[in-house]
Order: structure tokens, then sequence, then C-alpha cells
């Protein structure tokens, strides 16, 4: 089978694709001169190069020199590696593959330091052709993968489809059929997202030649028709000679003898139309096996004879040839004519490349307005990261301050325990010899002991807060049921209630309702908003509990029929120290710290609290946990 492994003529026009991209970017900079612009002019000329086929391989070498000379003296970055790829060429079409090879290895290393990649991708495809001149395939099939990997990074389509078929034609060639498959449908999926935008005749044959390999006929046929089809529309006799010479290599295989020695001879016919020696070499090559399978072996011998003879003289042959016809075709009057005509060619070039440079340097008054915009917006960010930085840094000193008023608060509150406990011990002194007190001094004691009890209370709440905010206690998560706790809370909670003739509602329930959560920290929070509740709810009123599920949430809320709070006052709620306006219906002590506690303990359980109210209504405090 015949491999579509991309043509030179294909890889350097292909090329061009990537070097015109180019061609644009250097006249954005801020020093525009019209030496700059000629180099509009450089390009052209290598780009009409690129074009050039064996038969101009002399005509190169004015190109060659052209482009150095014009290079150097516009001091352009890009002469060196557009000329030593140039040499590379010319050095291939003249036989002389070691050459090539020096040159391309050399442009690829130019293109890799300069960090040009599209240059670096064609010397990577150009190696991989001239080793497949040489049939060393596996080292072709390194340069591909490259090049492909290159394409892959730059978002190169077109790029990446012609890598990815020439490594499926490499990997037929080495015997690797499920590799080549591989490649090549990842070639097909990138090819068929471009809707028809790029060539599949190399695609659809190596894909035909992976069915061969894999000895399915008819999808082999299939791919190779299509080209056929294709081909004869477009009367491309070369590309055709491919299509023909392996469908009558599928013939053979499916032993339909009469079919195939029809396309081998057409194929050979077109070979010889051609004038391809090359080529012609291919047929006898079939042609021995085709004869060698209907049983004609003297025949098959010939064949094998003449493909033989053809494959092995054909590099020198072309190569003396290509020497002969420079000989004869060009001497120093015709160098010379021709070197004229392409200065001439040059400098409509540069006329060209000036017209070129004035709209360039339009956009360039474009681009430096742009230019100044981003600096004053970037002296502008800078300004801010300098007042950010000013920033945290009062925030560091905020902290560190804080941390300082936290300690002195717990020293404090603490230290005052020593104090109070010492008038709780005079006060148990003078309670004890009460027959000597009249009822006065008995009514006096027990004022001193309720304000103690206020006084103690209000400090344990004050450490509370304090050891809340820094973290002090260790959080212990257990599967806890919220039925039987919240049942628990309303027990504890039930005298109080009793006495200012408050009921409290919770609906019955036989279900479980588990949550992961600390059941002592969840209790107090309960404890907190049931005490709140039946402390500012006016005797006779009724306080409900309720529980609902939401998903993967569970609120619980508390909502009692007391007087209500205030909307402004609802902001600060659960701020630390903060009271509201309104004060417990029966005389009961409020401090102001239970809910900022609430507050700091629903956040250390990855929970939520929140209040709503309305002045003569109610107040419904709610809690918010994940399962």
């Amino acid at each position: 089978m015949i491999n579509y492994i991309s043509l030179q003529s294909f890889i350097k026009k292909y090329s061009r694709i990537f070097f015109a991209g180019i061609i644009f970017s250097f006249l954005f900079s801020f020093n525009f001169s019209f030496a700059q612009s000629d180099t509009l002019a450089i390009k052209k000329l290598y780009d009409k190069a690129l074009d050039f086929d064996d038969s101009k391989v002399d005509s190169l070498e004015l190109y060659i020199n052209l482009i150095e000379s014009s290079s150097e003296k516009l001091g352009y970055d890009k002469g060196d590696i557009l000329s030593t790829r140039l040499k590379g060429i010319k050095a291939e079409f003249s036989g002389d593959f070691n050459t090539a090879i020096s040159y391309y290895l050399r442009c690829l290393d130019l293109a890799r330091h300069a960090g040009f990649s599209q240059y670096e991708s064609s010397a990577l495809s150009d190696l991989a052709y001239v080793h497949m001149q040489l049939k060393n395939p596996a080292k072709a099939k390194e340069f591909y993968q490259q090049s492909a990997e290159l394409a892959k990074k730059n978002g190169e389509a077109v790029s990446i489809i012609s890598n990815l078929t020439n490594l499926g034609g490499i990997c037929n060639q080495l015997g690797q059929t499920d590799s080549a498959l591989f490649y090549l449908n990842e070639a097909w999926s990138i090819a068929n997202a471009l809707k028809g935008k790029t060539d599949l005749s190399f695609l659809r044959n190596n894909t035909g030649n992976a069915w061969f390999r894999k000895k399915e006929w008819a999808r082999a046929m299939q791919y190779f028709r299509m080209n056929e089809q294709e081909n004869i529309i477009k009367n491309d006799k070369d590309q055709l000679w491919y299509d023909v010479l392996n469908m009558g290599d599928v013939y053979i295989e499916m032993e339909k003898y009469d079919s195939a020695k029809i396309y081998l001879d057409h194929a050979m016919d077109l070979a010889r139309d051609l004038g391809s020696k090359r080529k012609e070499a291919d047929v006898f090559s079939l042609f021995s096996k085709y004869y060698s399978r209907i049983g004609k072996y003297e025949e098959a011998y010939n064949a094998l004879q003449q493909w033989n003879t053809y494959d092995t003289s054909l590099v020198n042959n072309e190569t003396r040839q290509t020497i002969v016809e420079l000989e004869q075709r060009f001497n120093a009057r015709e160098r010379e004519q021709e070197n004229k005509l392409l200065v001439t060619q040059f400098k409509a070039e540069k006329f060209r490349s000036h017209i070129l440079f004035i709209l360039a340097l339009v956009i360039g008054v474009i681009a430096l307005a742009t230019i100044y915009f981003l600096f004053l917006i970037r002296k502008k960010n800078k300004k801010l990261e300098e007042k950010n930085a000013l920033i945290q840094l009062q925030n560091n000193k905020l902290a560190d301050l804080n941390a300082e008023k936290n300690s002195l608060i717990s020293i404090v509150s603490h230290d005052l325990g020593t104090p109070f406990a010492s008038i709780r011990m005079w006060s148990q002194l003078l309670e004890s010899d009460q027959a000597t007190l009249n009822p006065e001094q008995q009514k006096a004691i027990n004022r001193i002991k309720s304000s103690l009890d206020k006084g103690e209370s209000m400090i344990r709440n004050i450490l509370n807060i304090e050891k809340e905010e820094i973290n002090t206690r260790s959080i212990n998560l257990e599967e806890t049921d919220l039925i039987p706790l919240l049942h628990g809370v309303m027990e504890e909670h039930a005298v109080h209630a009793e006495k200012k003739s408050i009921k409290l509602h919770f609906p019955n329930s036989k279900n479980e309702e588990l949550v992961i959560t600390d059941s002592q920290l969840l209790k107090r929070v309960f404890d907190n908003l049931l005490s709140n509740a039946i402390k500012f709810s006016e005797p006779g009123k009724n306080v409900f509990i309720e529980l609902t599920e939401k998903g993967k949430l569970v609120t619980i809320s508390v909502r009692d029929e007391g007087p209500g709070i205030p909307e402004d006052e609802i902001k600060t709620l659960f701020s630390k120290y903060g009271k509201t306006s309104i004060r417990p219906t029966a005389g009961e002590s409020s401090t102001g710290l239970g809910l900022a506690i609430v507050k700091r303990i629903m956040q250390e359980l990855n929970g939520d609290v929140s209040c709503q109210s309305a002045v003569g209504v109610g107040s419904v405090f709610t809690i918010t946990l994940k399962r």
C-alpha cells in the first residue's frame, strides 16, 4: 500500500499559513522605521521560494543570497532562520539528504532558541519528511510526534490534522495498525469539526491503508474510492495514481484479479504519463505480487527485477540528472539577468511595504494611546495597593488590640470572683445569726444576696462569651436525636413557665431527627432561646417550638407572643453586650450576653441563627443545622 506522508510541496506551502500570521506582529513596536517595513519584502521572497520544485533548485540559490544580504543590512532577526531552511530545501532537491538534515537541524535549533514556534514546527516536518525519503520511518515518527505536540500547544487545528495523518501513515509502514488508527481517528475528530475547511485526501488514504492492513478490504476500498472520485473531478493525475494503485492492491487481496489488473495497468499509465520512475517502481512491485497470486511466477520474477532496478538506482540517477540540467540550463549571463529581475521585484516589494508601514503607523498611534491609558490604570492600581497595605496594617493592629482587650476582660472578670466570694461568705455569716436580726436587717441581707447572684451571673456570662471567641472549648461531635433533646429542655423550663401561666407547645413525634453535632453546645442554644421566650412573654401567653426538614437542612424555631423587637434593634441583637429596649415581664435579669453566645455557638457548629419579629405580635428565633 502507498501512504500519503505529506509531500514536500504540501509541507512547504502549508508552513506559509504560520508565517503569514506573524507578518503584522512586528509592526506594533515603538521604533517604527522604513527599514523594518522592508522585512515584508523579504518574507514575500521567502514565500515565493517555498513554491519552487526540484526543477528550480538553482533559482533557490539566488533567493537565499538576496534574503541573507537584505536581512543582514536590515538587522532582521529571522533572516538566518529563513535562509537556513531554504538551504535545506535546496540540498533536499539535489538529493543530498545528509546536508539537508544538517540545515534543518540548525533551523530547528535557531527557532527554538528564538522562541518562534511556527518555524520550529516547519523544521520538524522537514526533518520527518527527509527521514521518510531515507526509509527511516521510526525516526520520522519521532519528529512528527514533536510537531504534533507543538501544534496542539499552539492550537493550530490544520497542523494538528496534518501531523496526525502523517503519524498514521508512518505507523502503517511500521506495522503498528492500532496506533495508526488511534492517530487517524483523532485527526478525523478535528477534521469533522472544521466542516470541509481542510484537504482530507491524505487522511482518507492513510485511513484506508490502516483498514487494509487489518484485512478489512471493504472499509479500505471505501476511503480509496472517495479519493479517486475527488481527484478525477480535480484532474489531479499525481494524486489519482495513489488511489488507483491502492485500489488495485485491495482487489488483489479480495481475489478479484480481473479488476486488479485493470487498476494496475491504469496506475502504470499514470506513472508513465507523469514521467515518474519512482511511481513506475511501485507499480512493478504490485505487479510482482499480482502475478505471484495467479501463479505466473516467471512474470512475477520479471516484475520484481524491474522494481529492483528502478528502486535501487533512482536516487543516484535523479541526482546526476539534476546536475546535468543545472549545467545545461544556466550560465553566468542568465544568472546575472535573473538577479537583476529579482532586485527589481525586491524594490517593488519595498514600495508595497512602505504603504503597509503607513497603515501600521496609524495602528501604532492607537496602540500607544492604549498603552498610555494602561499606564494610568496601572498607576491607579498601585495607589490602591498601597492603601490596601495600609488598611491591612491597621487591621493587624486592631486585631492585636482586640486580643489584649479579650485578655484583660478575662483577667478582670476572673479576679472579680474573689471579692464576690468574700461578700457571699460574710452574707452567709450574717444570715446564720438571724435570731439577732430584725426584719429590716434580714431584708437587707436578702437584697445583698440577690445582687450577689446577679453579679456572679454576669461574670460567668462574660467569661463564657470570651472563651467562645478564642475557641478554648473543643467540640465533641456525635449523632444526636433532636426530639428528646428538645423535650429535655422543655422539662427544665416547665416550672418557670408554669409560674407565669405560659404554655409550651411542641408536637409529639415518634420519628427520629438525627444530626451530627455537639449536643451540649446545642442544648445551651435551646436553653437560651426558650428562657428568653418565657422571660419576655406576658403571663397567660404561648410559646411554640417547631422542627422542620428542608432537604439536607433541619430548622428549629422558637416562637413567642411577646411584645416583639423594634426593627432597628434586630441588627445588633446578636452583638456582644447589646441590649434591646424590651424588658422581662416579671422582673427577671437580662445581661444582653445570651444571644451573642448563641451566635458564637452556631458558628462553631457550622449552623446559623436568625430572628424575625414584629412589635405587638411576637418574635421567632430560628436556628439552621446541616445533617
